[in-house]
């Protein structure tokens, strides 16, 4: 009589594109999934971030030593070794990582060899790079694509195809990159985007004139990829916040799982993995020290993420907005930012005792904090939905990919933000942190982010939308 072969325990490995913003979400979800849903989890880095993460651990030996049915594992990349603490997530480094993403399959499909041979096959991968997604689907495992960008942000990349084809992209000249063309070109309406959404609020990979823009043709790629390879899409984010983008986007999707703000569903639940960190840069603690000897409310707080690189004119122009607001600031810059631009003796004087310059901190303490009053952000997709969960007005500066159309929607559909002009000037940046900080404008916009911040709260509790749609991801997906 013959038997039944045991069906192989949940195995999910999990590679996130490497950098900062991709990496964070994935830890969140991965770790989510192993203590909610007992899924076996083998989080992949590239060779590159485990090396930055060994000489940059700031939580002990235990950052990335994983757990019983937790574990690690890194594969190469073809990129060379980090030069510092801050040679990481650059717009460089990031061109260079596109460029070579389909090195990775070759590499992930032994690693997925040597699991089945170890007796722990994977049983589906979860990743947000085609390539990855789609060596899955040829070897027979499940292929879950976990975007990490805000749902409209992925509507909006949906999008380049057609604009190719109407002949909107690649833009024609230098002249239609300027400000001017791209705000007032609309496109056609598309459900679930605003009916006068313009080019300037699309994905910055429209912004080209080479019909073979590299970045273009990847972003396509990974476009097509999603209704092909990936069995379901996860979305960090939640039904009342772009549950109107993610219904449109299902007619041409994979079952699609909005399961967000994942910080708020596993801060509760973190378990043994609680010291596991997905930060690849050393933060400074000593900012909320400093945070708590302030007023409530008094401190704006600046930082561009983990990729943006700015110019030092325009480091001086925000930095001078900053200190002439005559308000407390607590300022980001990254390293490679400090050490190639010097703030003048009489900035460092002026400010000395209302100003923290400092290059990483513990972004969520940091805008959970009292003393914040407004955070001015580049608007990537994690620091919005962590400004929204704390319920921080925003000043929106978005530097590209998704963080454009995050901006449009941050201004003028959540209206929780306020937009800083690309040209960044120290004049107006005085002016909208006075807004934003005291009188009617500040009042309008401190009570709709507290609204979202309530609303993002009651989605990730017990019984709220992200936390069913979390056990349906479970059992429909990972546990099918």
């Amino acid at each position: 009589m013959s038997t039944r072969p045991e069906k192989p325990a949940t195995h999910a490995v999990f590679f996130p594109f490497p950098a900062q913003g991709h990496v964070t979400p994935a830890l969140h979800l991965a770790k989510l999934l192993h203590v909610r849903g007992g899924v076996r989890v083998t989080f992949v880095h590239s060779d590159r971030n485990r090396r930055r993460r060994r000489l940059l651990r700031t939580r002990g030996p235990a950052a990335l030593a994983g757990a019983p049915g937790f574990g690690f594992a890194s594969i190469p990349d073809g990129l060379p070794p980090p030069c510092g603490e801050d040679d990481g997530d650059s717009p460089q480094v990031m061109v260079s990582l596109l460029a070579s993403l389909d090195t990775f399959v070759p590499h992930l499909k032994k690693l997925l060899d040597d699991l089945s041979a170890s007796g722990a096959p994977a049983t589906c991968v979860v990743s947000d790079i085609d390539p990855v997604l789609r060596a899955a689907a040829d070897v027979g495992v499940r292929a879950v694509a976990f975007w990490t960008t805000s749902a409209c942000g992925l509507l909006a990349s949906l999008q380049c195809q057609q604009l190719i084809d109407k002949g909107i992209i690649p833009l024609k000249d230098e002249e239609q990159l300027r400000d001017v063309y791209l705000d007032s070109t609309v496109i056609d309406p598309v459900p679930g985007l605003p009916a006068d959404m313009r080019l300037r609020d699309m994905a910055s990979f429209v912004r080209t004139t080479d019909p073979d823009d590299p970045v273009l043709r990847i972003v396509l790629a990974h476009m097509q990829a999603l209704p092909t390879a990936a069995t379901a899409v996860v979305l960090n984010t939640f039904g009342e916040l772009e549950g109107e983008v993610v219904a449109a986007m299902s007619a041409v999707l994979p079952p699609i799982y909005a399961v967000g703000p994942l910080p708020l569903l596993t801060e509760a639940d973190s378990g043994p993995l609680e010291t596991l960190s997905a930060n690849l840069t050393k933060e400074d603690d000593g900012c909320l020290a400093w945070l708590g000897s302030k007023e409530p409310r008094s401190v704006v707080y600046a930082n561009f993420g983990s990729i943006v690189v700015l110019t030092s004119q325009q480091i001086e122009e925000f930095a001078w907005g900053l200190a002439n607001s005559g308000y407390h600031f607590l300022m980001v810059l990254r390293g490679a930012m400090q050490t190639t631009t010097t703030l003048a003796p009489e900035f460092v004087e002026a400010t000395k005792d209302r100003g923290y310059v400092t290059s990483w901190c513990p972004q969520r303490e940091v805008l959970r904090h009292q003393a914040i009053g407004v955070f001015l952000t580049h608007c990537g997709w994690n620091s919005m939905l962590e400004g929204i969960c704390s319920g921080v007005p925003m000043l929106c500066w978005p530097f590209g990919a998704d963080q454009h159309t995050n901006r449009r929607f941050a201004c003028t559909e959540w209206r929780v933000g306020v937009e800083i002009g690309s040209d960044v000037k120290r004049g107006e940046v005085e002016t909208l942190v006075r807004d934003v900080m005291g009188g009617e404008k500040e009042r309008k916009m401190r009570g709709q982010a507290a609204q979202w911040e309530e609303r993002a709260s009651a989605a990730s509790e017990p019984g709220g939308p992200s936390w069913v749609n979390f056990d349906r991801l479970l059992n429909e997906v990972f546990h099918a």
